[in-house]
């Protein structure tokens, strides 16, 4: 399943133009809100999906039946640049547990690779995970994570949630993942580059997002 939150109307598109302008993008705490705010959406969405028990709550005046979230998911993110997006996730699931991957391009003249440097999760086995990474380039860095993380256990159902994906990076996934999953991503833009940036895409999220690269 394939989700596109730009396909429908909503504020939710205010906050995507604003991802990409090139000159709101200055403003570093606006793009780093707006990536929060995204994720809350996100979260809200995704949440569709999970199953739900009945609790009875007491209220001054009686009692109602209230439809939750039978287990809370777990939320992993890929550093650095997913931390914004990783927080509207976070304040909708706020009792979730988390882990983090760092992960980092290698670049040629021909070809990207990704590196893997730390991992941490909590214990997967039959969990929801939300994957939790701003851009869906070439998917190499999402299938480099799931791999690791299936070391951990194997989740019931990975949803993939990104800002902007390629569909390179779809076809990518759609080809190599086995593990049920979901992508959920705010827009599907035209193509890579020959430096496997998405275009129109909106540059570096971890660069807009904090500055010089790290």
């Amino acid at each position: 399943m394939v989700f596109n939150l730009s396909e429908q109307n909503s504020v939710a598109n205010q906050f995507i133009l604003e991802l990409r302008d090139k000159t709101l993008q200055q403003d570093r705490m606006r793009f780093r809100k707006n990536m929060e705010r995204l994720g809350e959406i996100m979260a809200y969405e995704v949440s569709k999906k999970f199953q739900y028990t009945t609790r009875i709550v007491e209220t001054p005046l009686g009692k109602s039946r209230v439809n939750i979230v039978k287990q809370q998911p777990v939320l992993i993110t890929i550093l650095r640049a997913g931390f914004p997006y990783f927080q509207g996730f976070l304040n909708f699931f706020d009792q979730a547990e988390a882990g983090f991957v760092g992960a980092y391009r290698r670049e040629s003249l021909h070809e990207v690779s990704i590196k893997l440097d730390y991992v941490s999760t909590p214990y997967l086995e039959g969990r929801d995970v939300i994957l939790i990474d701003p851009m869906l380039a070439t998917g190499q860095s999402i299938m480099d994570s799931v791999k690791q993380l299936t070391k951990r256990g194997t989740p019931g159902h990975i949803h993939i949630v990104s800002l902007v994906a390629a569909p390179e990076g779809i076809r990518f996934l759609t080809q190599h993942m086995n593990t049920p999953y979901s992508l959920w991503t705010c827009a599907i833009d035209e193509n890579l580059n020959d430096q496997f940036y998405i275009v129109p895409g909106l540059g570096d999220a971890g660069d807009l997002a904090y500055g010089t690269k790290l």
